[in-house]
Protein backbone atom coordinates (compact mmCIF):
# COMPACT_ATOMS: atom_id res chain seq x y z
CA UNK A 1 0.00 0.00 0.00
CA UNK A 2 1.70 3.72 -1.03
CA UNK A 3 2.05 5.28 2.01
CA UNK A 4 1.34 9.21 2.13
CA UNK A 5 2.84 11.85 4.84
CA UNK A 6 1.11 15.18 4.33
CA UNK A 7 1.98 18.23 6.36
CA UNK A 8 -0.67 20.80 8.19
CA UNK A 9 -4.19 19.45 9.23
CA UNK A 10 -6.40 22.30 8.63
CA UNK A 11 -8.11 21.58 5.63
CA UNK A 12 -6.17 21.30 2.35
CA UNK A 13 -4.29 18.10 4.39
CA UNK A 14 -7.23 16.05 6.12
CA UNK A 15 -9.31 16.86 3.06
CA UNK A 16 -6.21 14.86 0.76
CA UNK A 17 -6.08 12.23 3.42
CA UNK A 18 -9.70 11.28 2.78
CA UNK A 19 -9.47 11.04 -1.10
CA UNK A 20 -6.50 9.17 -0.55
CA UNK A 21 -7.93 6.89 1.68
CA UNK A 22 -10.61 6.34 -0.48
CA UNK A 23 -8.29 5.14 -3.30
CA UNK A 24 -6.28 2.57 -0.82
CA UNK A 25 -2.93 4.68 0.30
CA UNK A 26 -1.26 4.75 3.62
CA UNK A 27 -1.80 8.70 5.16
CA UNK A 28 -0.51 10.19 8.10
CA UNK A 29 -1.19 13.51 9.08
CA UNK A 30 1.30 15.77 11.12
CA UNK A 31 0.38 19.09 12.76
CA UNK A 32 2.52 21.10 14.74
CA UNK A 33 0.12 22.69 16.81
CA UNK A 34 0.05 20.67 20.16
CA UNK A 35 -3.70 20.04 19.38
CA UNK A 36 -7.17 20.71 17.02
CA UNK A 37 -7.02 24.63 16.68
CA UNK A 38 -10.70 25.10 16.71
CA UNK A 39 -10.29 28.70 15.71
CA UNK A 40 -10.99 30.77 12.66
CA UNK A 41 -13.37 33.00 10.57
CA UNK A 42 -16.02 32.58 8.35
CA UNK A 43 -15.29 30.77 5.02
CA UNK A 44 -16.99 29.99 1.99
CA UNK A 45 -17.23 26.83 -0.58
CA UNK A 46 -18.35 27.83 -3.78
CA UNK A 47 -18.55 25.59 -7.60
CA UNK A 48 -16.72 22.93 -7.92
CA UNK A 49 -15.54 22.54 -4.43
CA UNK A 50 -19.36 21.99 -3.47
CA UNK A 51 -19.37 19.23 -6.01
CA UNK A 52 -15.85 17.63 -4.17
CA UNK A 53 -17.83 17.75 -1.06
CA UNK A 54 -20.90 16.19 -2.75
CA UNK A 55 -18.50 13.39 -4.28
CA UNK A 56 -17.04 12.76 -0.48
CA UNK A 57 -20.20 12.58 0.95
CA UNK A 58 -19.72 15.49 3.06
CA UNK A 59 -21.86 18.20 1.74
CA UNK A 60 -24.96 17.91 4.00
CA UNK A 61 -22.42 17.67 7.11
CA UNK A 62 -21.12 21.39 5.57
CA UNK A 63 -24.16 22.82 5.05
CA UNK A 64 -25.69 21.48 8.34
CA UNK A 65 -22.84 23.53 10.01
CA UNK A 66 -23.40 26.85 8.42
CA UNK A 67 -22.74 29.71 10.13
CA UNK A 68 -26.63 31.38 9.35
CA UNK A 69 -25.87 34.77 7.95
CA UNK A 70 -28.63 36.12 6.35
CA UNK A 71 -26.31 38.98 3.75
CA UNK A 72 -23.06 41.58 3.94
CA UNK A 73 -24.35 44.75 5.18
CA UNK A 74 -21.94 47.61 4.69
CA UNK A 75 -21.91 50.28 7.57
CA UNK A 76 -20.77 53.86 8.20
CA UNK A 77 -18.70 54.53 11.03
CA UNK A 78 -21.58 56.02 12.78
CA UNK A 79 -23.26 52.67 11.97
CA UNK A 80 -26.06 53.48 9.49
CA UNK A 81 -26.75 51.18 6.75
CA UNK A 82 -24.70 51.86 2.99
CA UNK A 83 -25.99 48.88 1.83
CA UNK A 84 -27.13 45.39 1.81
CA UNK A 85 -26.68 42.55 0.07
CA UNK A 86 -28.63 39.48 1.32
CA UNK A 87 -27.90 35.76 0.66
CA UNK A 88 -29.01 34.60 -3.25
CA UNK A 89 -29.47 30.39 -2.42
CA UNK A 90 -26.91 30.42 -5.01
CA UNK A 91 -23.77 28.13 -4.66
CA UNK A 92 -21.47 30.68 -6.30
CA UNK A 93 -22.93 34.50 -6.53
CA UNK A 94 -22.95 37.03 -3.60
CA UNK A 95 -20.39 38.49 -0.57
CA UNK A 96 -22.39 35.51 1.40
CA UNK A 97 -22.03 32.32 -0.09
CA UNK A 98 -24.71 29.28 1.09
CA UNK A 99 -22.09 27.50 2.18
CA UNK A 100 -20.93 29.99 4.82
CA UNK A 101 -19.47 27.85 7.80
CA UNK A 102 -15.79 28.44 10.47
CA UNK A 103 -12.52 27.33 9.25
CA UNK A 104 -12.62 25.37 12.78
CA UNK A 105 -15.76 23.65 11.72
CA UNK A 106 -14.75 22.54 8.76
CA UNK A 107 -11.45 21.33 9.70
CA UNK A 108 -13.35 19.09 12.24
CA UNK A 109 -15.64 17.58 10.18
CA UNK A 110 -12.33 16.75 7.83
CA UNK A 111 -10.70 15.38 10.33
CA UNK A 112 -13.72 13.29 11.93
CA UNK A 113 -14.16 11.57 8.43
CA UNK A 114 -10.04 10.24 8.01
CA UNK A 115 -10.36 9.05 11.69
CA UNK A 116 -9.60 5.92 11.69
CA UNK A 117 -7.85 5.49 8.74
CA UNK A 118 -5.48 8.40 8.82
CA UNK A 119 -2.75 8.57 11.35
CA UNK A 120 -2.90 12.10 12.90
CA UNK A 121 0.18 13.18 14.99
CA UNK A 122 -0.32 16.78 16.92
CA UNK A 123 2.75 18.49 18.34
CA UNK A 124 4.86 17.57 15.83
CA UNK A 125 7.02 19.10 12.86
CA UNK A 126 9.08 17.47 9.88
CA UNK A 127 12.80 18.70 10.36
CA UNK A 128 14.46 17.26 7.64
CA UNK A 129 13.71 15.58 3.87
CA UNK A 130 15.72 12.84 2.04
CA UNK A 131 14.49 11.86 -1.41
CA UNK A 132 16.53 9.10 -2.80
CA UNK A 133 14.41 8.54 -5.40
CA UNK A 134 12.63 5.97 -4.34
CA UNK A 135 10.98 6.85 -1.43
CA UNK A 136 11.19 9.98 1.18
CA UNK A 137 13.35 9.66 4.41
CA UNK A 138 11.50 11.60 6.69
CA UNK A 139 12.63 13.39 10.41
CA UNK A 140 10.69 14.74 12.85
CA UNK A 141 11.49 17.37 15.37
CA UNK A 142 9.78 14.48 18.45
CA UNK A 143 8.73 11.90 16.70
CA UNK A 144 11.37 8.84 15.38
CA UNK A 145 11.72 8.80 11.51
CA UNK A 146 10.22 7.27 9.17
CA UNK A 147 9.98 6.55 5.23
CA UNK A 148 7.14 7.45 2.89
CA UNK A 149 6.63 7.08 -1.13
CA UNK A 150 5.81 10.78 -0.90
CA UNK A 151 5.44 13.44 1.12
CA UNK A 152 2.69 16.77 0.66
CA UNK A 153 2.89 19.83 2.07
CA UNK A 154 -0.49 21.85 3.35
CA UNK A 155 0.90 23.60 5.77
CA UNK A 156 -0.15 27.28 5.29
CA UNK A 157 1.55 30.22 3.73
CA UNK A 158 4.20 30.25 6.29
CA UNK A 159 5.05 26.57 5.44
CA UNK A 160 8.32 25.02 7.20
CA UNK A 161 8.44 22.06 5.01
CA UNK A 162 8.33 23.99 1.30
CA UNK A 163 11.43 25.46 2.74
CA UNK A 164 12.99 21.77 3.24
CA UNK A 165 12.20 21.26 -0.13
CA UNK A 166 12.46 24.35 -2.05
CA UNK A 167 13.76 26.58 -0.52
CA UNK A 168 13.36 30.01 -0.70
CA UNK A 169 12.21 29.46 -4.63
CA UNK A 170 8.44 30.68 -3.42
CA UNK A 171 7.59 34.44 -3.37
CA UNK A 172 5.35 36.31 -1.46
CA UNK A 173 3.09 38.88 -3.39
CA UNK A 174 2.43 41.11 -0.58
CA UNK A 175 -1.11 42.84 -0.90
CA UNK A 176 -0.79 45.84 1.51
CA UNK A 177 -3.31 44.93 4.15
CA UNK A 178 -2.97 43.31 7.61
CA UNK A 179 -5.58 41.56 9.13
CA UNK A 180 -6.27 40.48 12.99
CA UNK A 181 -9.25 37.95 14.02
CA UNK A 182 -10.79 37.44 16.93
CA UNK A 183 -13.69 35.24 18.71
CA UNK A 184 -15.79 37.78 21.21
CA UNK A 185 -18.93 37.74 23.13
CA UNK A 186 -22.08 37.92 21.27
CA UNK A 187 -24.33 40.79 22.59
CA UNK A 188 -27.82 41.50 21.85
CA UNK A 189 -26.51 44.12 19.46
CA UNK A 190 -25.67 41.31 17.27
CA UNK A 191 -27.85 39.73 14.41
CA UNK A 192 -26.90 37.36 11.77
CA UNK A 193 -26.11 40.06 8.87
CA UNK A 194 -22.34 40.07 8.14
CA UNK A 195 -21.47 43.97 9.61
CA UNK A 196 -18.58 45.57 7.44
CA UNK A 197 -17.85 49.04 8.48
CA UNK A 198 -15.89 51.32 6.51
CA UNK A 199 -13.12 52.92 8.10
CA UNK A 200 -10.64 55.43 6.76
CA UNK A 201 -7.76 52.84 5.81
CA UNK A 202 -9.26 49.93 7.15
CA UNK A 203 -12.18 47.90 8.12
CA UNK A 204 -14.09 46.57 11.14
CA UNK A 205 -16.48 43.01 10.59
CA UNK A 206 -18.81 41.05 13.10
CA UNK A 207 -19.94 38.11 11.80
CA UNK A 208 -22.45 35.38 13.22
CA UNK A 209 -21.17 31.98 13.89
CA UNK A 210 -23.20 28.69 15.54
CA UNK A 211 -21.75 28.73 19.08
CA UNK A 212 -23.33 31.75 20.45
CA UNK A 213 -20.40 33.72 19.78
CA UNK A 214 -19.16 36.31 17.02
CA UNK A 215 -16.10 36.52 14.43
CA UNK A 216 -14.57 39.90 14.75
CA UNK A 217 -12.12 40.92 12.02
CA UNK A 218 -9.96 44.30 11.57
CA UNK A 219 -8.25 45.13 8.48
CA UNK A 220 -5.92 48.05 7.96
CA UNK A 221 -4.19 49.26 4.47
CA UNK A 222 -0.27 49.19 4.73
CA UNK A 223 2.31 50.16 2.45
CA UNK A 224 2.52 46.99 -0.08
CA UNK A 225 6.27 46.65 0.03
CA UNK A 226 8.03 44.37 -2.45
CA UNK A 227 7.65 40.85 -3.47
CA UNK A 228 10.24 38.81 -1.35
CA UNK A 229 10.72 35.23 -0.25
CA UNK A 230 8.15 33.19 1.75
CA UNK A 231 10.68 32.29 4.28
CA UNK A 232 11.03 36.54 5.28
CA UNK A 233 8.70 37.83 7.75
CA UNK A 234 7.35 41.86 7.37
CA UNK A 235 4.86 44.12 9.13
CA UNK A 236 2.14 42.31 11.44
CA UNK A 237 4.04 38.70 10.63
CA UNK A 238 7.33 40.52 13.02
CA UNK A 239 5.00 41.85 16.15
CA UNK A 240 4.19 39.57 19.31
CA UNK A 241 0.65 39.62 21.05
CA UNK A 242 1.60 42.74 22.59
CA UNK A 243 2.66 44.37 20.23
CA UNK A 244 -0.25 43.85 18.09
CA UNK A 245 -2.81 44.72 20.51
CA UNK A 246 -1.19 48.46 21.05
CA UNK A 247 -0.67 48.83 17.58
CA UNK A 248 -4.47 48.30 16.86
CA UNK A 249 -5.71 50.26 20.20
CA UNK A 250 -3.40 53.54 18.79
CA UNK A 251 -4.44 53.12 15.26
CA UNK A 252 -8.18 52.35 15.77
CA UNK A 253 -8.96 53.53 19.26
CA UNK A 254 -11.25 56.52 17.69
CA UNK A 255 -12.32 54.40 14.78
CA UNK A 256 -16.17 54.84 15.77
CA UNK A 257 -18.87 52.24 15.04
CA UNK A 258 -18.08 49.47 17.49
CA UNK A 259 -14.43 48.94 17.49
CA UNK A 260 -14.01 49.90 20.89
CA UNK A 261 -15.64 46.71 21.54
CA UNK A 262 -13.49 44.48 19.32
CA UNK A 263 -10.31 46.23 21.15
CA UNK A 264 -11.70 45.83 24.45
CA UNK A 265 -12.26 41.89 23.95
CA UNK A 266 -8.73 41.55 22.39
CA UNK A 267 -6.99 40.56 25.94
CA UNK A 268 -9.62 37.86 26.62
CA UNK A 269 -9.91 37.15 22.98
CA UNK A 270 -8.89 32.82 22.75
CA UNK A 271 -8.07 32.61 18.83
CA UNK A 272 -6.50 36.14 18.30
CA UNK A 273 -4.89 35.75 15.11
CA UNK A 274 -3.07 38.41 12.53
CA UNK A 275 -1.21 38.12 9.71
CA UNK A 276 0.45 40.22 6.68
CA UNK A 277 -1.99 39.20 3.56
CA UNK A 278 -0.02 38.54 0.54
CA UNK A 279 -0.08 35.71 -2.30
CA UNK A 280 2.00 32.65 -2.67
CA UNK A 281 3.75 32.66 -6.28
CA UNK A 282 5.89 29.41 -6.61
CA UNK A 283 7.75 28.64 -9.47
CA UNK A 284 6.99 24.92 -9.29
CA UNK A 285 4.45 22.69 -6.84
CA UNK A 286 6.77 19.61 -6.92
CA UNK A 287 10.68 18.83 -6.12
CA UNK A 288 11.21 14.64 -6.64
CA UNK A 289 8.65 13.03 -4.51
CA UNK A 290 7.52 16.05 -2.38
CA UNK A 291 4.46 18.50 -3.62
CA UNK A 292 2.65 21.67 -2.45
CA UNK A 293 -1.07 21.86 -2.39
CA UNK A 294 -3.37 24.67 -0.52
CA UNK A 295 -1.72 27.79 0.84
CA UNK A 296 2.01 26.41 0.34
CA UNK A 297 1.57 26.20 -2.75
CA UNK A 298 -0.63 28.87 -4.09
CA UNK A 299 -2.62 31.20 -1.05
CA UNK A 300 -4.62 33.58 -3.28
CA UNK A 301 -4.87 35.21 0.02
CA UNK A 302 -8.59 35.92 2.22
CA UNK A 303 -9.54 38.63 -0.28
CA UNK A 304 -9.98 36.92 -3.25
CA UNK A 305 -12.45 35.01 -1.65
CA UNK A 306 -11.66 31.38 -3.34
CA UNK A 307 -8.59 30.12 -0.95
CA UNK A 308 -10.67 27.61 0.61
CA UNK A 309 -12.70 26.66 -2.59
CA UNK A 310 -8.96 26.26 -4.30
CA UNK A 311 -7.94 24.30 -1.01
CA UNK A 312 -10.30 21.68 -1.75
CA UNK A 313 -10.36 20.95 -5.18
CA UNK A 314 -6.34 21.01 -5.57
CA UNK A 315 -6.47 18.55 -2.79
CA UNK A 316 -8.94 16.31 -4.39
CA UNK A 317 -7.02 16.86 -7.66
CA UNK A 318 -3.63 15.75 -6.09
CA UNK A 319 -5.55 12.46 -4.72
CA UNK A 320 -6.81 11.65 -7.78
CA UNK A 321 -3.61 11.80 -9.83
CA UNK A 322 -1.98 10.13 -7.29
CA UNK A 323 -4.09 7.14 -7.20
CA UNK A 324 -4.05 7.09 -11.61
CA UNK A 325 -0.08 7.22 -11.85
CA UNK A 326 2.23 4.58 -10.47
CA UNK A 327 5.18 7.37 -9.89
CA UNK A 328 4.36 10.28 -7.70
CA UNK A 329 6.65 12.58 -9.56
CA UNK A 330 4.38 12.02 -12.94
CA UNK A 331 1.52 12.55 -10.70
CA UNK A 332 2.49 15.83 -9.48
CA UNK A 333 3.02 17.16 -12.87
CA UNK A 334 -0.41 16.20 -13.82
CA UNK A 335 -1.53 17.62 -11.05
CA UNK A 336 0.08 21.23 -11.35
CA UNK A 337 -0.81 21.13 -15.37
CA UNK A 338 -4.28 20.86 -14.19
CA UNK A 339 -4.16 23.35 -11.37
CA UNK A 340 -2.62 26.41 -12.53
CA UNK A 341 -4.99 27.80 -14.76
CA UNK A 342 -7.77 27.96 -12.02
CA UNK A 343 -4.83 29.16 -9.35
CA UNK A 344 -3.96 31.65 -11.50
CA UNK A 345 -7.63 32.99 -12.36
CA UNK A 346 -8.03 33.10 -8.24
CA UNK A 347 -4.87 34.92 -7.42
CA UNK A 348 -5.84 37.72 -10.19
CA UNK A 349 -7.51 40.31 -8.51
CA UNK A 350 -9.66 43.08 -9.70
CA UNK A 351 -7.61 46.46 -10.27
CA UNK A 352 -7.04 48.25 -6.91
CA UNK A 353 -7.76 45.31 -4.44
CA UNK A 354 -7.62 45.77 -1.14
CA UNK A 355 -7.02 49.29 -1.41
CA UNK A 356 -10.49 50.28 -3.32
CA UNK A 357 -11.98 48.70 -0.08
CA UNK A 358 -9.95 50.60 2.10
CA UNK A 359 -8.93 54.12 1.06
CA UNK A 360 -7.12 55.88 3.75
CA UNK A 361 -8.30 59.56 2.98
CA UNK A 362 -11.57 61.03 3.87
CA UNK A 363 -12.10 61.33 -0.01
CA UNK A 364 -11.48 58.15 -0.79
CA UNK A 365 -13.80 56.84 2.15
CA UNK A 366 -16.05 59.75 1.06
CA UNK A 367 -16.49 58.11 -2.49
CA UNK A 368 -16.50 54.51 -1.44
CA UNK A 369 -19.44 55.07 1.22
CA UNK A 370 -21.29 57.12 -1.95
CA UNK A 371 -20.30 53.99 -4.27
CA UNK A 372 -21.76 51.71 -1.95
CA UNK A 373 -24.65 53.47 -1.61
CA UNK A 374 -25.33 53.47 -5.01
CA UNK A 375 -24.55 49.66 -5.66
CA UNK A 376 -27.26 49.34 -2.34
CA UNK A 377 -30.18 50.40 -5.02
CA UNK A 378 -32.58 48.28 -7.23
CA UNK A 379 -30.73 48.79 -10.44
CA UNK A 380 -26.88 48.71 -8.68
CA UNK A 381 -27.58 45.74 -6.69
CA UNK A 382 -27.37 42.96 -9.75
CA UNK A 383 -24.15 44.40 -10.60
CA UNK A 384 -22.57 44.95 -7.24
CA UNK A 385 -23.45 41.29 -6.57
CA UNK A 386 -21.42 40.46 -9.26
CA UNK A 387 -18.47 42.67 -8.26
CA UNK A 388 -18.80 40.98 -4.64
CA UNK A 389 -18.50 37.44 -6.29
CA UNK A 390 -15.44 35.95 -6.16
CA UNK A 391 -13.82 34.62 -9.67
CA UNK A 392 -16.15 31.85 -11.48
CA UNK A 393 -15.11 28.32 -10.84
CA UNK A 394 -14.94 27.22 -14.42
CA UNK A 395 -13.07 24.12 -13.63
CA UNK A 396 -14.30 20.76 -14.80
CA UNK A 397 -13.82 18.39 -11.40
CA UNK A 398 -11.84 15.64 -13.11
CA UNK A 399 -13.70 11.90 -12.54
CA UNK A 400 -11.28 9.69 -10.48
CA UNK A 401 -14.29 7.22 -9.28
CA UNK A 402 -12.91 3.99 -11.15
CA UNK A 403 -9.75 4.46 -8.23
CA UNK A 404 -12.57 4.70 -5.38
CA UNK A 405 -12.09 1.88 -2.92
CA UNK A 406 -14.68 3.24 -0.56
Amino acid sequence: MPSVLISGASVAGPHLALWLNRYGFDTVLVERAPEFRDGGQNIDVRGTAREALRRGGLEKAVLDATTGERGTRFLAEDGSTLAEFPVTGSETSGATAEAEVLRGDLARLLLDAVEGRTETVFGDRITALRDDGDGVGVEFEHGPGRRFDAVVAADGIRSTTRSLAFGDEARIRPLGLEMTYLTIPRTASDDDWWRWCTLRGGSANLRPDRHGTTRALISETVDRGDEHPASERRGADLRSPEEQRAHLRERFGDAGWETSRILAALDDAPDLYFESIGQVRAPRWSAGRVALTGDAAWCASPVSGVGTSLALVGSYVLAGELAAHDDPREAFAAYEQRMRPSVEKGQDLPPGTPQLANPTSRLGLAALHAGLRAAGTGPGRALAGRLLTPPADQFELPDYSRFDRG
